[in-house]
């Protein structure tokens, strides 16, 4: 599962390959994601859910908005969202994914 994020430099095309689930945009369209429009993936079925994401670029590039909200100066985000310090301390400035694979190796940049 990913959590809310964008592709700030090139459109995004799925093909679900096995099992259940549902992606939204924040846009209206599904199953196409043009460039910059938030998005996420969630499973919506009892199986393992496998896609596949295809991009028009020869460099991946994904914006995460927890961490997107972790650099941004706490008093802005606390100013404009009318949130607590619980929120704020629990955002990270690293991106990773939500729900990790067994067997699956990430290495956040």
């Amino acid at each position: 599962m990913r959590e809310l994020h964008w592709h700030p430099n090139n459109d995004e095309w799925q093909y679900y390959l096995s099992g259940q689930g549902r992606m939204t945009v924040f846009a209206g369209d599904v199953g196409y994601v043009p460039f910059a429009n938030g998005h996420y993936i969630q499973n919506t079925g009892d199986q393992t859910l496998w896609f596949l994401e295809m991009f028009k670029s020869d460099r991946f590039v994904d914006v995460s908005l927890n961490q997107w909200m972790a650099l941004t100066p706490p008093n802005l985000v606390k100013g404009n969202l009318h949130v607590g310090p619980e929120l704020l301390d629990a955002l990270r400035k690293v991106k990773y994914p939500v729900v990790k694979y067994p067997g699956f190796t990430y290495y956040p940049k």
